[in-house]
């Protein structure tokens, strides 16, 4: 069997054909962190597909994250890379206590391998295929409906964040005070209730 390539383009493949498969000719579509680059990519090659884009906990530019993690990291305290990944998580990934179920799926899930394929060995070092990733300049090409979330506690830092916010035409910005890169667990009812209010919003006119 051969291994495939781990790349944008082999996801942006797999969209197009599930979205053909289940006939989804305009849809509303959101994707989360690495999820959200492959909905920005998305976007920008068929936006006259899209209703609304929601943007969760992501970035326009794998070489501004890299940046602005580092300097998360740089804040912990630690030269340990194995301590730097643990309290970069429990500061910036999950604040909760204990381990909600999806989280323990996703890391059961044979993923490491392509992480690291497309990514890197951790979030402060992009060295996979994503590595250059940039679509900044054009981020005033999509002129649909835009919701952009994060937690006050994120990897998508405020610089990150307003980076597409002033990118996007009027694309609008909500922040969970309590959360950090995953506010969809960490609260859920008023993330929830973010996404619904704007998606009622875009339908309503």
């Amino acid at each position: 069997e051969v291994e495939p390539e781990w790349t944008l383009a082999l996801f942006l493949e797999e969209l197009a054909a599930l979205r053909e498969t289940l006939g989804l000719e305009r849809v509303h579509l959101l994707g989360t962190s690495w999820g959200g680059m492959l909905a920005l990519e998305h976007a920008l090659a068929h936006q006259e597909t899209l209703h609304a884009l929601v943007l969760s906990s992501t970035m326009a530019s794998a070489a501004e994250w890299e940046v602005e993690v580092k300097r998360l990291r740089d804040a912990l305290g630690t030269d340990d890379e194995d301590e730097a990944m643990s309290r970069l998580a429990a500061r910036h990934i999950y604040r909760r206590d204990g381990e909600p179920s999806e989280l323990r799926r996703m890391r059961a899930e044979p993923r490491a391998e392509v992480y690291e394929a497309m990514w890197g060995p951790n979030e402060w070092t992009v060295s996979g295929s994503l590595r250059g990733w940039d679509v900044r300049a054009r981020l005033g090409e999509i002129q649909v409906p835009t919701l952009v979330l994060r937690g006050a506690h994120d990897l998508s830092t405020p610089a990150v964040a307003s980076t597409i916010v002033k990118g996007i035409p009027h694309a609008h910005e909500v922040v969970f005070a309590e959360s950090s890169h995953m506010p969809v667990l960490e609260e859920t009812e008023r993330y929830l209730a973010a996404v619904r209010e704007f998606l009622y919003a875009v339908e309503a006119r």
